[in-house]
Order: C-alpha cells, then sequence, then structure tokens
C-alpha cells in the first residue's frame, strides 16, 4: 500500500485476553439491539460467521451447528424480525478504534445488489455493473447501496463499516449522501472519535456531485473535510481580479478560467510535493487553491433560492511514474474543500485518497464470502435487516484481528509487526464465542415434567348457561307440540 504519515501503524496484537473482552461486550451490546426475533437474527449472525468457505444461500445457514433453530425461524426472522437501526449504528461506531491522532478519514460509496429477475420486488434501480455477458445498457435491475466506513493506516485492506443506507426510487443521492454524513459524524461526536482532532476527511470518487456535497455540509452546519476524484474534462475558476472604479456594469463572478483538460489555461501551482514510492515511482503532486464551478440554473440547482453559489476548493494532479503491472500512467485530478482554519496537508490528501479503495475490498468480501447478495428475498425491509446483519458479522472479524498469533495455522509464517491478517484469515479461524450467546429454542419433545404441567387441568370459570329458546312447527298447531331447542 501507501505509506503512513509520521510512521504511525496499526500493528497486530500478541494476547487475546483484552480483545476477547471487547468483543464479548460488542456482542452483549449488538443483542440489545435487537428488538424482535432477536435469538435467531443473533444466531443468524453466528452461522455466518462459522461457514466454512463462502455464504452461498440463506436456508444453509440452518445447517449450521450456531444456528439451533430451523429453517422456517430463519426466513422468519429475516421477514419478521426488528433491530434498531440508529442503537446499532452507534453501538458499531463507537466499536471503531481509529489508528492514528489526524482527522478521521471516511469513504462513502454505492454497492448495488443485483436482483434482474425478482420483477414483482419493489424499489429496484437501474444499478451500473460491468461484465462480459454483452449487456450494452450496462446496468442491472437492483438495489443499491451508500455505505460510510473509516478508513485506517498500515498494511492491510481493512475498513470500518458504520453505515448503510438503501437509495429508494425517489431519492436525491447528494441529499441522501449529505444526511449520512451528518448522522456519521453525530455518532462519532457521540462516541468521542472527534475529540481533539482536525475536521474528519469524507473522500468520495468521481460519480459525486462535490461541489453541492460542500454545500449542503455547509449549510447544515457541518464542520468536515470533502475530498474526491474528478472527470478530466472539468473546467474551474479563479476568484475575479480587483474592480477599477472606471469598470461599468455588473461585478465579476469568476475569474481565470482553469480547464483540465487544456494545459494552456493552468497557470504556477501554489503548492507541489513529490515523493518517492516502491509501487507508483517518483509521485508529484501539484495543488492550485481558489477554484470553484461555474454553475448554472439546472439539474438540482433548477430551483435554487437567491444568487447560484461559489463553492471555493482545491484542484489536486496527481502524477506517478509507473503503475503496477506496467501499465501507462496517467493523471488524477482531486477537488478538496475545508473549512477555514483547517491546514492544508498535501501529503494526507493523496495517500488518503489511495486508501478509498480499501471499501471495494470490503464489498468484494461481503459478496463473495459473507453472502451479502445471495439471499433470494422478496422485499426492500428484509434486503435491509439482512445488510446490518452482515456489517454485525464483518464488525466482529474487525474486532477479532487483534489476536495476532492466536489466528495463525502452526505451519505458517508469524505476521509482520506492521502487519495485520486479512478478514479471511480471521474468519477461518475465529475465536471461540465469547460472551453473549442466544437463547436456545424451547424444544418440541419438552421433559415428562413439562408436558405434565401443561396437561395439568386448570381453574377456569364455568361457562355461562345455554339459552334455549322454542320454535312453532306445523305439528304443534295440530295439536302435537314438540319443541326444538335453539342455540344462541
Amino acid at each position: 500500500m501507501v505509506p503512513c504519515p509520521g510512521g504511525q501503524v496499526q500493528g497486530n496484537g500478541t494476547g487475546g485476553g483484552p480483545w476477547l473482552a471487547a468483543l464479548a461486550g460488542f456482542r452483549e451490546r449488538v443483542y440489545g439491539c435487537l428488538r424482535r426475533r432477536a435469538d435467531c437474527l443473533f444466531e443468524l449472525v453466528d452461522a455466518v460467521l462459522c461457514t466454512q468457505g463462502r455464504v452461498e444461500s440463506l436456508v444453509e445457514l440452518s445447517a449450521q451447528s450456531r444456528f439451533r433453530r430451523g429453517h422456517g425461524a430463519l426466513y422468519d426472522a429475516v421477514a419478521c424480525g426488528e433491530i434498531d437501526i440508529e442503537q446499532l449504528a452507534g453501538v458499531i461506531t463507537s466499536s471503531w478504534k481509529p489508528s492514528d491522532d489526524g482527522p478521521l478519514k471516511f469513504v462513502i460509496d454505492v454497492s448495488a445488489w443485483h436482483r434482474p429477475y425478482a420483477e414483482c420486488s419493489a424499489q429496484r434501480h437501474h444499478c451500473n455493473t460491468s461484465c462480459a455477458c454483452g449487456n450494452r445498457s450496462g446496468t442491472v435491475a437492483g438495489w443499491p447501496y451508500s455505505m460510510c466506513a473509516g478508513l485506517e493506516w498500515g498494511r492491510s485492506s481493512w475498513s470500518a463499516p458504520l453505515d448503510a443506507r438503501r437509495l429508494d426510487l425517489a431519492d436525491d443521492a447528494t441529499e441522501v449522501t449529505a444526511a449520512q454524513v451528518a448522522d456519521v459524524i453525530a455518532r462519532c461526536a457521540s462516541a468521542g472519535l472527534l475529540r481533539g482532532r482536525p475536521a474528519p476527511l469524507f473522500v468520495v470518487d468521481s460519480g459525486y456531485d462535490l461541489t453541492r456535497l460542500t454545500y449542503l455540509t455547509g449549510q447544515a452546519g457541518m464542520n468536515l473535510q470533502v475530498l474526491g476524484r474528478i472527470r478530466c474534462n472539468r473546467v474551474y475558476y479563479g476568484d475575479p481580479g480587483p474592480r477599477s472604479a472606471e469598470t461599468m456594469g455588473r461585478p465579476a463572478k469568476h475569474g481565470e478560467r482553469f480547464d483540465i483538460a487544456d494545459p494552456a489555461t493552468w497557470h504556477g501551482p501554489d503548492q507541489r510535493i513529490e515523493r518517492a514510492s516502491a509501487r507508483y515511482g517518483r509521485v508529484t503532486v501539484s495543488a492550485w487553491h481558489g477554484l470553484h464551478q461555474k454553475l448554472g440554473r439546472q439539474a438540482a440547482w433548477l430551483d435554487h433560492p437567491g444568487e447560484l453559489p461559489n463553492v471555493a476548493g482545491t484542484v489536486i494532479r496527481i502524477q506517478v511514474e509507473h503503475l503496477p503491472g506496467d501499465r501507462d500512467p496517467g493523471d488524477l485530478w482531486l477537488w478538496h474543500h475545508a473549512p477555514n482554519g483547517t491546514s492544508f496537508d498535501l501529503d494526507l490528501l493523496w495517500m488518503a485518497y489511495l486508501r478509498r479503495f480499501d471499501i471495494e475490498h470490503t464489498f468484494r468480501f461481503f459478496k463473495q464470502s459473507l453472502g451479502w447478495t445471495s439471499p433470494q428475498i422478496a422485499t426492500p425491509a428484509q434486503g435491509d435487516r439482512w445488510t446490518w446483519l452482515i456489517l454485525i458479522a464483518y464488525t466482529q472479524l474487525r474486532q477479532a484481528r487483534e489476536l495476532g498469533t492466536e489466528l495463525r495455522r502452526p505451519w505458517q509464517r508469524p505476521l509482520r509487526p506492521d502487519k495485520l491478517p486479512t478478514p479471511g484469515q480471521v474468519r477461518r479461524d475465529f475465536p471461540p464465542w465469547p460472551g453473549k450467546s442466544a437463547l436456545p429454542p424451547e424444544s418440541r419433545n419438552p421433559p415428562p415434567q413439562a408436558q405434565a404441567a401443561r396437561k395439568a387441568p386448570r381453574d377456569l370459570p364455568d361457562p355461562p348457561p345455554r339459552r334455549q329458546e322454542h320454535r312453532q312447527t306445523g305439528q304443534e298447531e295440530a295439536g302435537t307440540s314438540t319443541p326444538t331447542i335453539m342455540i344462541g
């Protein structure tokens, strides 16, 4: 990966005592967030963790030893269970222990749960996909999920998923992202993770409207930094120059043009650094401050009240000597915005963006190992419930990674002090289930004492007397009276 600023890395632990205690406490708090079908949902998470290999289907989890109920109870828990999402998200956030003293680094990205054949399922989107199947449209029907994860330094691909929410058809993706950022910041502040740190840094890819995301978070009073990749056809503008007294007309709103595709419009960078990387060779990073986009009244800005804003930031260009696999390198362009008074650390920014790809490894582990998109469920609510169960399972793996030597097979090499085991290695040798366990199911064949207690007569009040009515018949008219009892 990339070097860590300040030489701080996150090493693996050598003892299981405190880490097992922390894991046991986490399991206890998670169990308290399960409101309905709690025991079945809790055992379902354990079944995901103890499965050897990939989770291929939902019903096969009922055959695991940690799941002591039948497959009917499994489907009932996914369909009718209830989870306190806000409380659970707070528990997961408080379990994250950042490894450095700098700003908290987060990544937000969207991953799709493809449901191309579930025509009766609601809220399906056209989700982007890439495959070699000849799909010219490049989309597949499914449920897109926006996930926010914490980033760390060190020689690992671990991340800390903290929040997940599904995008509905009527949702504005930028507004949902801004609301997600606000919730994550509030939970981190409640857990004490922001104390004594600079403004947190949120890293996104090129599919996000960085200018509008920065504007919405700023209007909400959030003190944060935004860093994202921009396309090579973007155009930015500087601040207008001083206005002379003889100039007539409306004051200029935009200054010099900065076209990324036209090097002739570039002026000298305001800051530039060069670094040596074992993976990329010579790395050159240049920065131009005080650049903004020219907005128009279209798309999301169509109904904006008042004058359109100028959201200024820094354009960053990253040049590398070579790429892995002897590929031809291309320039990488980023845009960064920070609140006033935040120190500008160019070294931290370009390396933090490279850590953004850690969430791609997390998505792949979710889908290929933990079986996030394996269940064939019908409703979006069931998909949300299953998604949070996957986050619970991954968080337990992330806490158990600190066990270090306890996760190593006898014939394997010891881990390096600056390297952590992979999620697959931790899941393969997950520690014996510490702390909270689900209650056992009620037996269908109870012991004789319980059967006798069930069959014992109960003291019940006497039923009310039945009301009798007589009905006149034809025989009674003829002189033969035959009463007929009617039960009312």
